[in-house]
């Protein structure tokens, strides 16, 4: 880029790519120049007219086509000049290398002329060396500069071949612009001047640039300070944003720290608790096992005087009864007189006190507050002053001042120690039922230990086992605003089925889905080399040919016709099978994404970082970098998806991010936060409100985002039935499908928050 008030090279303009049309991607042919400055092909131009307005690709302004055409804007001289250079010097016979010179053909020979050694650059002609010997002697060309035809093409010459080029006259050809008509601002050359122009004012051209040079100065100045300020402007957004990131990591890392601290409290208070009901239940156990003895003693005691005595009375004689009545009744008497009891014992049952605070939905132990950016001075004293001096009290979106604090703020200033629960939100609390709905749940986004379920194989337990420090890290909660009232979709089990027909060769490897007409889908068996097509409750409907040798990867629905990518082409294709059109994509990408733009009649494709938009006749629309220029060869989109809103929705396994830019590649939101719990991120999906739906394979799971690309939280876990889901698409904008590695689908409604 050239730098604010230097002049740019003519070595740069001629190698760069400021001569090729930023719509056709090639050399200028016929530029005509927009009133903003923006300079394409003329038959570019004439395809982006709609009525009697263009719309430049660049800069989105909107221009007034003239009654005439687009033919009728500006012819740019200053492209011409340089386009004709630039073919001065690849000029002549390319095949034979060696360009013929143009004089001799005129001198009456039959040959088409010797070899060119020379170039006159007065004349733009290439000369033989007895050309250029009798150029130099003659009177009207002695004083034209004849150089070496080699350092011509090598660009030694272009300074001085650009200052004698001359722009040639588009109504009179051979005659060069001489004159500028000052009542018409039109260019002039001497047939031009002596015709219509004849009374009007005219100046030789360096005298109008001599008259005009000074105005168009000051209007570039004032421009230049403008762009002075937007740049300071932007160097402030930049630290604002920078000094905004810088925070938020700090108060990431101070919540994350007040809330392990609040965890590890409570799980200390669990100990302590826990003790104390185990110390409470081994005293009663001893205090009961002390007076179980004593009791069975004295029973045991009682129980044999009894049996004794009741054996005397039934067996015994009168004698023997009468001989041993005093024993027994003093025995008896003597049983009767002790208590039976030895004492009591208070027996405490344990009961457990939950603070209010537990119970309490309002309470919040973690909360924001957000206060204003000051801006930095830039003198050292008011810089020290800000930092060390007092500092502004942070104020809530209300305008009132809350406390100040070191850390996150949470209600226990006061002394009262409060815990949130945190509730572990699953989409069963609306009744949703699912295809694991017999197993139980484990507490593993909460951090707990997760007990291997009863089927699991030991190959499966280490492939957990692998990714614990991953599974387990709990995702970003919703704010408060979400969470307690519950304004995120939520999804309901509709139906599962597999997709290997009794016809298939090898086990399905879906890699792309796609609504196809009314509640059904199309499914693209990579492995099979087929489209299949399924209704929503599951039912086989039918298949889609594909040309032979075809494996599909990626496909999208238009209008009465199916796009696919397989291997490196882009194919368009009739329900029956008829190819209406191919295209050949850029190798450097393994697989390319395809979706349907909501009008149904244009299909993208992202090809090595950009994203390509072809209409229904094979013609590129256009193309566009998420992020711009500026993120060129940084971009690798493997997932793509459009939204309602006509937006794009892209994976970037290169950024490790969910990207969302608008048609023309304006970057509207990105994420690539700690939800992705380090996982590339996956096949996405849009409802018909703009939700995205982003899988995350390695973790079994599915999360959403708002439609700026804001993590809300998770959609689907390995509870809902996910084990490595694969790929997803919207069906009517209300069923999410889901695909799995084994070939089984998944289908659920996605409930509306306001249902």
């Amino acid at each position: 880029m050239v730098s604010q008030g230097s002049s740019p090279s003519l070595l740069e303009a001629l190698s760069s790519d400021f001569l090729a049309c930023k719509i056709c991607l090639e050399q200028l042919r016929v530029p005509k120049t927009l009133p903003c400055l923006h300079t394409y092909c003329q038959d570019c131009l004439g395809q982006l007219a709609e009525g009697s307005h263009v719309r430049c690709p660049e800069c989105r302004e909107s221009v007034p086509v003239p009654p005439t055409g687009v033919a009728a804007f500006k012819s740019n001289f200053f492209v011409n000049g340089l386009l004709d250079l630039v073919k001065a010097r690849a000029g002549g016979d390319l095949r034979a290398g060696k360009p013929a010179c143009a004089l001799c053909p005129l001198m009456g020979g039959a040959s088409a002329g010797g070899p060119a050694t020379a170039r006159c650059l007065d004349c733009a002609d290439d000369l033989c060396q007895a050309c250029a010997d009798g150029h130099r002697c003659t009177r009207q060309t002695h004083s034209h500069r004849v150089v070496d035809l080699v350092g011509y093409r090598a660009g030694w010459y272009d300074e001085e071949a650009r200052e004698r080029q001359a722009a040639q006259c588009p109504q009179h050809p051979g005659e060069s612009l001489r004159f500028l008509c000052q009542p018409c601002s039109q260019l002039l050359c001497r047939e031009c001047r002596l015709d219509p122009h004849l009374d009007h004012p005219c100046l030789p051209l360096a005298e109008a640039v001599r008259a005009r040079r000074p105005g168009l100065e000051e209007l570039l100045a004032g421009v230049d300070s403008n762009l002075a300020e937007l740049e300071a402007t932007r160097l402030e957004e930049k630290e604002a944003l920078a000094r905004l990131r810088e925070q938020a990591a700090k108060v990431g890392t101070q919540v994350e720290e007040a809330a392990e601290g609040v965890l590890r409290a409570l799980l200390a208070q669990k100990q302590e608790v826990l003790g104390q009901l185990r110390a409470h239940v081994e005293a009663a156990e001893e205090a009961a096992r002390e007076r179980l003895g004593e009791l069975e003693s004295r029973e045991q005691v009682a129980r044999e005087a009894a049996a004794f005595a009741r054996r005397v009375l039934s067996l015994g004689r009168e004698a023997e009864i009468l001989s041993l009545e005093g024993a027994i009744a003093q025995r008896l008497q003597q049983l009767q007189r002790c208590p039976w009891m030895p004492g009591s014992a208070p027996c405490l049952l344990p009961r457990l006190e939950l603070h209010p605070g537990l119970l309490d939905q309002k309470c919040h132990l973690l909360r924001l507050s957000f206060e204003e950016q000051q801006p930095r001075k830039a003198s050292g004293k008011d810089g020290a002053r800000s930092q060390g001096g007092d500092e502004t009290q942070p104020q809530s979106r209300d305008g009132a001042p809350t406390p100040k604090q070191d850390g996150a703020q949470t209600p226990q200033e006061d002394g009262a120690q409060t815990l949130k629960a945190e509730r572990a939100e699953t989409p069963q609390e609306d009744g949703a039922k699912t295809p694991k709905e017999g197993r139980a749940q484990t507490p593993q986004e909460d951090g707990g230990a997760q007990s291997p379920r009863g089927g699991r194989s030991n190959k499966k337990r280490k492939f957990k086992g692998r990714l614990k420090s991953i599974s387990r890290e709990p995702s970003p909660a919703p704010g408060p605003n979400l969470e307690g009232s519950g304004l995120l979709p939520r999804p309901v089990f509709f139906c599962s089925f597999p997709t290997r027909m009794p016809g298939d060769k090898r086990s399905p490897r879906i890699t792309g889905l796609c609504p196809f007409g009314s509640r059904e889908i199309l499914v693209a068996d990579e492995q099979n080399r087929a489209l299949k097509r399924f209704s929503l409750n599951g039912d086989y409907t039918g298949a889609v040919p594909v040309p032979e040798g075809c494996s599909p990867c990626s496909v999208a629905a238009l209008q009465d016709a199916v796009a696919f990518s397989a291997g490196a082409r882009l194919y368009l294709i009739r329900p029956n099978g008829e190819v209406q059109w191919r295209r050949a994509l850029s190798l450097c990408q393994a697989s390319h994404a395809v979706a349907a733009m909501p009008s149904g009649d244009r299909v993208a494709v992202s090809v090595s970082g950009h994203v390509e938009v072809y209409n229904m006749e094979g013609s590129l629309a256009t193309r566009f970098i998420p992020g711009g220029k500026a993120s060129r060869g940084l971009r690798a989109l493997v997932f793509l998806t459009t939204s309602p809103q006509g937006n794009f929705v892209g994976s970037d396994w290169q950024q490790n991010s969910l990207v969302v830019c608008d048609g023309l590649g304006q970057v509207i939101g990105e994420y690539r936060g700690p939800g992705l719990h380090g996982c590339q991120p996956g096949s996405v999906s849009v409802d018909k409100k703009g939700y995205i739906f982003l899988t995350l394979r390695e973790v079994n799971k599915v999360v959403i985002l708002d439609p700026k690309g804001s993590l809300l939280g998770d959609f689907l876990t390995a509870y809902h039935g996910l084990e490595k889901p694969r790929v997803t698409t919207m069906v009517d904008g209300r069923y999410l499908v889901v695909s799995l590695s084994n070939g089984t689908i998944h289908v659920f409604r996605v409930r509306p928050p306001d249902s």
